[in-house]
C-alpha cells in the first residue's frame, strides 16, 4: 500500500511531477512555500496544458503561522461587453457557447493571484520572479514529455477543438492528438513566460502582453478589450469557515462552490459515523452531498448578485435543520443539473510553517481552445459557466462566473495543518470530503486517504450519467447495499480521472511536513 511522503524541511504535492520538482526546488534554494507554489504553477501550465494553464484563474487559501488564513481570488470578470444582449445579437440564446471565441469572455485572472500571493508571504520574496518562472521556461523552449492523459484527452475532445483558432497549431501534430511521449515545444509560452520573468506580473494586463491578447482576442470574435485587462485586479479576502468535531476548515468564497465542500464536512459531521467504507460513510457523505448540491445550485452566483452571503449556510442552525433530511437508510431522489470542469490542485508547505492551498483551471479540458500564436496562451471558457437567465449567475458585465474550484485548509484539534484539494468539477466538493474524512476524521494516512477508491454523484461534461459513480475497487457487498438503498450505481473503472486527481500536504505541531499525491494523475508527493 502507498504512503504519504514525509519530512521536516518543506513539501509539495502535484498532478505532474514536473510541477512538483520545480516547487521543492525552490523550497531547497530558500524560497517560501508561495514562490514554491508560483514555480510550480508556472510549470504546471506548461506540462499539463488540457487540464490549466496562465488563461485561465486561481485562487488560494494561504495558512500563515500565527495569523488567519487569507483567500487570494484570482476570478477574472465578465468583458464589459459581455451581456445577454450582447449575446443574442451574436445570435446566442438559451446557453453560452463553450469553445471558441465567444466562450473566451472573462479576463484570466490566474497571474493576477500569483501576484496578489506573492505579496503575502510571510518574510517577503526572498527570490527574484526570473527564479521562479525559470523551470517553466524551459520547459516550453525545450519541450515536455506529452501524458497519456494528455493525449487521451486530446483524443476525446477533439471534435469541439480542432477547428478553434490557434488550437491545432499549438496542440496536434499534423492536425492528430499527440501520442503520449511526443515532444511537446510551446516555445511561443516561453518567450510568454520569459517576457513576464523580465517585465514583472503585471505586464500580463497593462503592458504589451495585453494589448497582443486583446487585438487579436477582439479580432476573432471575443468580447474582451483592452481595457478589460487594464481594470481586473486580484482580490484578497477571509475564506469561508466552518467548525468541525476535529477541527476548523477553510474553503474559498462565492462565486466559487467552497461553501458547498465545507457544507458537505458539516452535514456529514453531524451524522455522527464512526467508521470509515463502510455504508454509513459512503451514504451519508452522498446525502449530504444532495443538499448541499441543491442550494448551491439555486443560490450561489457572483456575491455581487446573490440574495444573501454563503457564510450564512454555515451557521451551526441551518446545517443542523439540513443533517436531519438525511435518511440513513435511503437515498434521496436525484439527479439535480451536475457543473462541469477540469483543472489542477496542488499544495505546498515550508519550514516556516506557511502552508499553500492552489487551484488553477481553464474549465473544460483545454477551455475555449482559442490559442494566440504569437505567445501561446490558450483562454479559458469559465463564462460558459454564466446563465443567460435571470439569477445570481446571469451573465452581466464585469460578472464572475460560477466556479466549480474550491481549494480546501483546515486546522485539526491536534494542531495539525492540511491543505488539501483536487479536480474534477461537480466530483471536487466530493473528493474533498472523502480524503478529509478519511484522513482527519478516521485517522487514515494521508496517501491512503488520497488512493482509496472514490466515487462521484452526478456528472462531468461530455458524459450524460448522472448515476452514483463508484470505482471498481469498492467492496461488491458494499455496492449492493448502496443499490438496495435506492442510489443508481454505476461501476468506473478502479482508478479513474472522474474521481479527480487529488492531493494534500499536511504539517504537523512538531514540523513534520507529510504530502500525498493521486496515483490517478502523473504526479509526485515530495517532501524532504
Amino acid at each position: 500500500m502507498l504512503s504519504s511522503a514525509y519530512g521536516f524541511n518543506g513539501g509539495v504535492s502535484a498532478p505532474h511531477r514536473a510541477a512538483a520538482l520545480a516547487g521543492r526546488d525552490i523550497l531547497t534554494s530558500g524560497g517560501s512555500a508561495v514562490e514554491a507554489m508560483v514555480a510550480a504553477a508556472a510549470t504546471i501550465a506548461v506540462a499539463y496544458p488540457h487540464m490549466n494553464g496562465i488563461g485561465g484563474d486561481g485562487f488560494w487559501i494561504i495558512h500563515r503561522p500565527g495569523s488567519p488564513p487569507v483567500a487570494v481570488s484570482g476570478c477574472g470578470r465578465a468583458a464589459e461587453l459581455a451581456s445577454v444582449d450582447w449575446y443574442a445579437g451574436h445570435g446566442i440564446t438559451g446557453t453560452l457557447p463553450a469553445r471558441g471565441a465567444l466562450a473566451a469572455l472573462t479576463v484570466p485572472g490566474t497571474i493576477a493571484g500569483w501576484q496578489k500571493a506573492l505579496g503575502l508571504c510571510p518574510k517577503g520574496n526572498r527570490l527574484p520572479l526570473s527564479d521562479l518562472l525559470a523551470p517553466a521556461i524551459a520547459l516550453a523552449g525545450e519541450g515536455v514529455a506529452v501524458t497519456e492523459n494528455q493525449s487521451r484527452t486530446t483524443r476525446e475532445k477533439l471534435d469541439g477543438l480542432r477547428d478553434v483558432p490557434g488550437f491545432a497549431e499549438a496542440f496536434l501534430v499534423d492536425g492528430a492528438p499527440p501520442r503520449a511521449g511526443h515532444r511537446l515545444v510551446q516555445a511561443a509560452l516561453g518567450r510568454t513566460l520569459d517576457h513576464l520573468a523580465r517585465n514583472g506580473l503585471q505586464e500580463y494586463y497593462t503592458g504589451d502582453l495585453a494589448a497582443t491578447h486583446a487585438a487579436w482576442l477582439e479580432k476573432t470574435g471575443s468580447p474582451l478589450r483592452r481595457s478589460d485587462f487594464t481594470r481586473f485586479a486580484a482580490e484578497t479576502t477571509d475564506p469561508l469557515m466552518t467548525d468541525l468535531s476535529v477541527g476548523r476548515a477553510w474553503n474559498m468564497v462565492a462565486p466559487t462552490q467552497g461553501v458547498s465542500s465545507l457544507m458537505i464536512l458539516g452535514l456529514f459531521d453531524r451524522l455522527g459515523v464512526t467508521e470509515a467504507e463502510g455504508f454509513a460513510h459512503l451514504h451519508g457523505v452522498i446525502e449530504a452531498t444532495k443538499l448541499a448540491f441543491i442550494r448551491r445550485n439555486a443560490e450561489l452566483g457572483d456575491p455581487d448578485h446573490m440574495e444573501g452571503c454563503a457564510q450564512d449556510w454555515l451557521a451551526p442552525d441551518a446545517l443542523d435543520a439540513l443533517a436531519r433530511q438525511v435518511d440513513p437508510a435511503r437515498a434521496r431522489p436525484w439527479p439535480e443539473i451536475a457543473k462541469p470542469g477540469d483543472t489542477i490542485w496542488m499544495g505546498a508547505a515550508d519550514c516556516d510553517g506557511c502552508v499553500v492551498s492552489f487551484i488553477q483551471s481553464v474549465f473544460w479540458e483545454f477551455g475555449s481552445g482559442l490559442t494566440c500564436p504569437e505567445t501561446g496562451v490558450f483562454f479559458q471558457n469559465r463564462g460558459a459557466g454564466f446563465s443567460l437567465d435571470a439569477g445570481p449567475n446571469q451573465l452581466r458585465p464585469f460578472a464572475r462566473p460560477f466556479h466549480t474550484l474550491n481549494p480546501a485548509l483546515a486546522q485539526l484539534k491536534d494542531g495539525r495543518v492540511l491543505a488539501y484539494g483536487t479536480m474534477g468539477g461537480e466530483g471536487q466538493p466530493q473528493t474533498q470530503a472523502a480524503v478529509f474524512s478519511r484522513y482527519a476524521m478516521f485517522g487514515q494516512d494521508l496517501q491512503q486517504a488520497v488512493s482509496a477508491p472514490r466515487w462521484l454523484l452526478g456528472r462531468t461534461w461530455g458524459d450524460a450519467s448522472v448515476s452514483l459513480k463508484l470505482e471498481a475497487r469498492f467492496d461488491p457487498a458494499l455496492i449492493e447495499r448502496l443499490r438496495n438503498a435506492g442510489h443508481e450505481v454505476e461501476i468506473i473503472a478502479p482508478y479513474s480521472d472522474l474521481a479527480g486527481h487529488a492531493g494534500g500536504v499536511a504539517v504537523h505541531p512538531d514540523g513534520l511536513v507529510e504530502v500525498a499525491s493521486d496515483p490517478r494523475a502523473d504526479g509526485a508527493a515530495l517532501a524532504f
